[in-house]
């Protein structure tokens, strides 16, 4: 099977690539597979066993010995009540608000005061071919949050403590071959691993990876470049693993496929040979023409293919994307690409987007990158932790160069295996060009323990990878510590220390800002409002020993020893709602907001950050019951010069300081505030605010009237509302519902306003009803039994099963009767109510409130499901009957099912709906695979609705898989 690797956004740049290499790269038996379809969903307990399945309970638990995964573990445990769903899934985000949940994250309603939604699991059925005896199977997860427990067929396979570390299990010894198959994962978040919204759950992207027994090793490539002159030395290191039980003897063919799909070169290496159970590393030099740099304005990219030969057929094939491109750091003149002095302008970041929380589509993280682009961001650091591997691809695709952070310092095995890992499968990414070890870690930081600590973090890092620059990050109490020992100083807020004398004292350290310029704003409100948690989004410092954007950056700018700055934070971020507390529930630090609307810091930075002319005004010009009062007027431009003028009367020209802005105080009049921009004495730009009329229409637009069929696709949608001129009104709070037809649905919907209660998500509701009570009685047939009626008399029966089910029971009983009951809290009358029945006898029939629901149920292995007529049901308690023969034990360790199944009660979901927050609002439609048109439609009382049209086009029919 061919393998690869979208290279840009642009889906047809993909399909000519992959069609191209067709024809030169030849097959192999080497399968990635997408496993996030079809998976089961259900909250289990921290502490309760009964509601955490019993798991764990058993004479043999699943860590006693081998297969006895039980509970939710087992492979015969019925999942058919749960929640069905694919990944990646993000349960916090699914969340109400809780004044008792944690402040940094946000005050979602998961952790330590919540033990019934700070556990799930995950379940999933799966079919293995019999042809497939003796590959390697693997089953690899990107990230699960946190503490995942992994079992396949009962089997334990292994426990991960991270939420973001990635990890694989071999599971071809456990898999039934031409039959069916049980993944269990269970999920704890009740500790947290961060100080920010985490979220919770499979997160990040499930594989089944196959291979031959003889193959290369996953993250197994390591590409470094050499470039010379217009050519480039390709070192290609491979890692070939031999798994099977007898000496292996091949050839490696490397190929190079170039960014325009054209076979640019090759190498062979012949008459290798590697004994069973080892494996090892070798290298190929590839020499490659006429090199096309990877930069952040031209991030070209290239493919290696590693094949594995055997007597001539190609066994294995690994696809490394990589890009060409030189890095180095200077301790007096900062970072070079490509042998060219660049500026880092970088932003800091946390994982998670409005409406979906940290189970973020890849789609979704091309558009924060381009986003952050479009302010002038050519640099972003992932705060603190290791990202999502697409997140990687999208900064390589679109030229974004990444600090790539570890989670945790330390030197055990723990701490050095993560770091390891993030290393080996991130290295062949041209945009990383930095590895951090470290973040703000106060209680080792300015000691010796601290030294030595990064001392061996760093020295292990370049062990495995010479090629990038070792960074961490500090606070304070720099010249010591950690910030005598790094190869690259991370400064963090710098107004508290002094990097001058920093560099004075280590002049051949290099240096970075990695948290400077921050400011606390509110997207659209420019009067501070305590009461309401509203930061006037002007550029100020958060706090006194802080600097502002401005400040941060003015201070960078003029140090050419400090490579650049990486601003906290690109995007707002739930959780950690600094200035403020409940109810306020995400941050105030972004340029742009959880949705990614700008806010206007961000027009700062395009005039100082980009290369293209820029002008902007705030506030917007909405000020009634202001008439006559002084408004704060900002211009944010790179012109020389800007005029202001109010309903046409200048205000004034004023000139513009390099990296500066530019303020009036204006007396507040209804009307139009224009700003026009000089550039060398010519008017260059305008920009304009208005006094916008009465609330008209809602307007849809998306960034994007075309997306794939491939039911991963995005479209970005933007929810305004219009005056009867066609202006759109910043001051638009409107409650608008939304529904959708045709091949697309609602993933999430957000505002950018830091202090919503509202949910992101409306999905439907699932409750469990447990059969309860369970009694039974023995009997002579099973012919029209009087004590199926409702309301029986059941008080002097057995306790159900309480008679061992073996052969003496067998031969003295013809028949039982059993009865429970279950609770029904409310009856919705959308609700849609299922019986999962697990047969508990033979030739059995099941009666609910005295009225048969199934009769005559013949297999032992019968699981019934049944839909529920609620006319049948009442609030409160209801009661099951079943007459049966009984089931009898094969053999005295092989037990009977003794549970009759559950009650599934599904309420529908609420129709999706948000309130504008400032004028704003969004919606993510994610494409559901069909060809077709998605028609969106919004509505808000007295207002004119809005349909936006999406087109959904046929996704690439072929055998292609991304790796």
């Amino acid at each position: 099977m061919i393998i690869c690797k979208k290279l840009t956004v642009s889906y047809s740049l993909m399909v000519l690539f992959c069609s191209i290499t067709l024809s030169v790269i030849a097959q192999s038996e080497r399968q990635h597979l997408s496993f996030d379809k079809n998976w089961r969903f259900a909250y289990g307990h921290t502490y309760d066993t009964k509601k955490d399945f019993d798991t764990g309970t058993s004479y043999f638990s699943y860590y006693a010995k081998a297969g006895y995964g039980d509970g939710a573990a087992d492979p015969a445990f019925d999942d058919r009540a749960w929640r069905a769903l694919d990944l990646p899934h993000d349960w916090a985000v699914e969340q109400s608000f809780s004044e008792k949940g944690s402040f940094s994250h946000g005050f979602k309603a998961i952790g330590r005061n919540f033990p019934d939604a700070s556990v799930g699991w995950y379940r999933k059925s799966f079919n293995i071919p019999n042809s497939d005896l003796g590959k390697k199977i693997h089953i690899a997860f990107d990230g699960v949050f946190r503490n995942s427990i992994v079992w396949v067929n009962g089997h334990y396979l292994g426990t991960e403590l991270s939420g973001y570390n990635g990890f694989e299990y071999d599971i071809s010894e456990y898999l039934n071959y031409g039959g069916n198959n049980i993944i269990t994962v269970r999920a704890d978040v009740t500790m947290e691993e961060g100080w920010f919204y985490e979220g919770a759950g499979i997160y990040r992207h499930v594989w089944l990876n196959k291979t031959n027994d003889l193959h290369i090793a996953t993250n197994g490539t390591f590409v470094t470049t050499n470039v010379k002159g217009a050519n480039a030395e390709i070192k290609a290191a491979v890692t070939i693993t031999n798994d099977s039980k007898s000496v292996r003897s091949f050839n490696i063919r490397q190929t190079i496929v170039g960014p325009q799909g054209n076979h640019v070169a090759t190498a062979t290496v012949s008459n290798i040979a590697l004994s069973p159970f080892e494996n090892k590393e070798w290298s190929g030099n590839l020499m490659v023409d006429n090199a096309q740099l990877w930069s952040i304005e031209n991030p070209s990219l290239y493919h290696l293919y590693t094949e594995i030969l055997e007597n001539g057929k190609v066994t294995d094939q690994y696809d490394t994307r990589f890009g060409i491109r030189t890095i180095r750091f200077d301790a007096n003149e900062g970072f070079f690409l490509n042998g060219k002095h660049v500026k880092i302008k970088g932003t800091n970041n946390h994982q998670d987007h409005a409406g979906v929380g940290s189970a973020i589509p890849d789609a979704l993280q091309f558009f924060r990158i381009k986003s952050l682009k479009a302010m002038g961001s050519n640099a972003y650091r992932c705060s603190h932790n290791p990202p999502t591997p697409e997140l990687l691809d999208a900064c390589d695709s679109l030229g974004m160069v990444v600090i790539d952070e570890s989670r945790l310092m330390g030197v055990t095995s723990t701490h050095l295996n993560n770091l390891k890992n993030l290393i080996i499968r991130d290295r062949n990414h041209p945009s990383v060009i930095s590895w951090s070890v470290g973040n703000e870690e106060w209680r080792i930081e300015n000691t010796i323990i601290g030294a030595r600590i990064a001392t061996t973090m760093q020295a292990y890092a370049k062990s495995i990878d010479s090629t990038r620059a070792i960074t961490a990050a500090f606070s304070g109490g720099w010249g010591q510590g950690l910030s005598a020992v790094m190869d690259v100083m991370g400064f963090n807020y710098i107004a508290q220390e002094d990097p001058d004398a920093q560099h004075k004292k280590f002049p051949g350290q290099k240096g970075w800002g990695t948290e400077e310029g921050s400011t606390f704003a509110t997207r659209g409100i420019y009067f501070t409002n305590d009461s309401l948690h509203w930061m006037a989004a002007y550029d100020k410092k958060p706090r006194p020993k802080a600097y502002s954007i401005e400040e941060g950056w003015n201070y960078y700018a003029k140090r050419p020893f400090l490579a650049g700055m990486f601003i906290w934070t690109g995007f707002d971020y739930r959780g950690e709602p600094s200035p403020y507390g409940w109810p306020s529930t995400g941050s105030y630090f972004g340029m742009l907001d959880q949705c990614g609307f700008w806010k206007d810091d961000a027009w700062y930075l395009k005039s100082w950050w980009g290369t293209e002319p820029v002008l902007h005004l705030l506030p917007h010009w909405n000020w009634k019951g202001k008439e006559g009062q002084l408004i704060d007027v900002w211009a944010y431009s790179n012109c020389d010069e800007v005029e202001l003028f109010l309903n046409g009367k200048s205000q004034g020209k004023k000139a513009m300081q390099l990296n500066g802005h530019l303020e009036w105080k204006v007396a507040y009049a209804a009307g139009k505030l224009e700003a026009i921009g000089y550039k060398a004495g010519k008017k260059i730009l305008t920009d304009l605010v208005q006094t916008t009329g009465d609330l008209q229409s809602i307007v849809l637009s998306t960034d994007r009237a075309v997306i794939t069929a491939d039911d991963k696709d995005l479209a970005m949608v933007t929810v305004a509302i219009k005056d009867k001129k066609g202006l759109a009104v910043p001051t638009a709070f409107n409650h608008v519902t939304f529904t959708i037809t045709g091949p697309g649905k609602i993933i999430g919907v957000g505002n950018g306003n830091p202090t919503s209660l509202e949910p992101d998500k409306f999905i439907e509701s699932i409750k469990v009803a447990e059969i309860t009570g369970l009694k039974e009685k023995i009997v002579d047939n099973i012919d029209s039994r009087p004590e199926t009626a409702l309301n029986y008399d059941d008080s002097n029966w057995d306790r159900a099963f309480k008679a061992d089910r073996n052969s003496d029971f067998g031969k003295k009983v013809q028949a039982l009767i059993y009865r429970g009951k279950f609770e029904l809290s409310e009856l919705n009358d959308q609700a849609q109510i299922t019986l999962f029945y697990k047969s508990i006898g033979k030739d059995q029939s099941v009666y609910i409130n005295g009225k048969a629901v199934g009769l005559n149920l013949t297999d032992t292995t019968n699981q019934s499901e049944f839909k529920l007529d609620k006319k049948l049901l009442k609030q409160g308690t209801n009661e099951i009957a079943i007459v049966s023969k009984p089931l009898i034990k094969p053999n005295d360790w092989t037990p009977v099912n003794t549970s009759p199944g559950s009650i599934q009660i599904i309420t529908p979901a609420a129709q999706w709906n948000k309130n504008l927050f400032n004028g704003l609002a969004q919606v993510i439609i994610q494409s559901t695979g069909e060809a077709g048109e998605i028609k969106l439609t919004a509505t808000a009382d007295g207002i004119k609705a809005d349909t936006l049209n999406i087109k959904t086009t046929a996704a690439l029919k072929s055998n292609l898989n991304k790796r």
